[in-house]
């Protein structure tokens, strides 16, 4: 015959553990991500155009694109060590007026910046170091915002084209 075995207290056995940890730490888990998302900051969107949100389906305004395919605009914007040019490749640009060049940070909105660039004699220009640790997401356009070039400026990179989102016809 065998003798009685003795009952442990609960808080001994390794199963009990088991039984509260699992759920407490999904609960852990659970509160630290809310934090997290309540806060972030700015907009986590890719495109940084203002778009209108009807029934899930966002509707951005396209026409400052398609003026930029009509008009056959393109550029090249050139970063030097302490410059910004822009110079037109080909089409019809308004030379004497100001064009504004917003360069969006990939992931934090805070760091995004807007320019105004100058006519110069071969295009525009302005004197500013652009920091070259990241891509930079590039919007061109007059001050009015008739029509846009957009491009992209990979890090480490000193030059970048700029034509309109939409691609022919």
């Amino acid at each position: 015959m065998q003798a009685p075995l003795s009952a442990r207290p609960a808080w001994k056995e390794p199963m009990v553990w088991l039984v509260a940890a699992i759920p407490a730490a999904s609960v852990v888990a659970s509160v630290a991500l809310l934090v997290a998302a309540a806060r972030s900051s700015g907009n986590n969107d890719a495109v940084a155009d203002r778009v209108q949100r009807t029934a899930q389906i966002q509707v951005s305004d396209l026409a400052p694109d398609l003026a930029a395919r009509e008009l056959d605009l393109a550029a090249s914007l050139r970063v030097g060590d302490k410059r910004i040019d822009v110079l037109p490749a080909h089409g019809a640009f308004p030379r004497d007026a100001p064009l504004q060049l917003a360069l969006h940070h990939p992931t934090r909105a805070q760091d995004d910046l807007q320019l105004i660039l100058q006519p110069s004699a071969d295009g525009w220009s302005m004197a500013y170091p652009l920091p070259q640790a990241h891509d930079w997401t590039l919007t061109l356009a007059p001050v009015d915002g008739r029509w846009r070039l957009q491009g992209r400026l990979p890090r480490d990179q000193r030059s970048a084209g700029l034509q309109p989102a939409l691609g022919a016809r």
